[in-house]
């Protein structure tokens, strides 16, 4: 009841927005980093280290006050780099819904170039080396073993220092069109393979066209060395 009572004179007497009195309440704030953190944790590799920046809300905002913030995930927000976190009122004279701007890093170690590497090089492995590196930092899958680079061509340059992520690289081609591929489709409990002509190249992730000896024309994934994997 005091708690209550409190809050109607705070609204009465002061007026002030809750983005002063309790929006940036530490222990709030903290509430906000450990949402961000689990969030990131469960998506990051092992032998990663989380680090949180919390931003500052719009300062043209001026909500009322609340009793009752919650922070969520806003849905389909990225949960690494540069993100938001929701805040809602849950308990106050008006409801309200507002974002926090938060910065998600994800320390890790991942193969990063030795030195300037311009677009078209074909990498090996004395180009490649390992450093730890916010893996968060821009879009695009990192790798751990340099080993796994030989080889692929670089789509674009990479300075010095720089992560090599998978759009730097030039997609490879599995296999020509008119090639036997293996096309394998698997479901829960089961999983079946069998040989067809490819209709297309097989490029690296892409969508390929495939005839089996019947005649059935299916569509699928080209994910390897003459394979190609069809979607249920």
């Amino acid at each position: 009841m005091l708690r209550r009572l409190a809050f109607v004179l705070c609204c009465l007497l002061t007026g002030l927005s809750a983005r002063a009195q309790t929006v940036l309440d530490p222990a709030l704030i903290e509430r906000v980093r450990q949402l961000a953190e689990a969030a990131a944790r469960a998506t990051a590799p092992p032998n990663t280290r989380v680090a949180v920046e919390i931003g500052a809300l719009d300062a043209r905002l001026r909500l009322a006050p609340c009793l009752q913030i919650q922070p969520y995930l806003p849905p389909g927000m990225a949960v690494w780099g540069r993100s938001r976190i929701g805040l809602r009122c849950t308990d106050g004279a008006a409801r309200w819904n507002v974002t926090l701007p938060v910065r998600v890093a994800v320390y890790g170690r991942a193969v990063v170039a030795a030195g300037p590497l311009p677009a078209g090089v074909n990498l090996s492995q004395d180009q490649l080396a390992l450093a730890d590196i916010d893996i968060a930092a821009e879009p695009g899958a990192v790798f751990t073993d340099p080993a796994s680079l030989v080889g692929r061509v670089l789509a674009r340059p990479v300075s010095a220092s720089e992560a090599v992520r998978a759009p730097a690289l030039k997609s490879r081609q599995w296999f020509a069109a008119g090639e036997t591929v293996q096309v394998s489709v698997a479901g829960e409990g089961f999983a079946i393979a069998s040989e067809a002509q490819a209709m297309s190249a097989g490029i690296e992730g892409q969508e390929v066209r495939v005839r089996f000896e019947s005649g059935r024309v299916a569509s699928g994934r080209a994910v390897g060395e003459r394979r190609v994997e069809l979607a249920l």
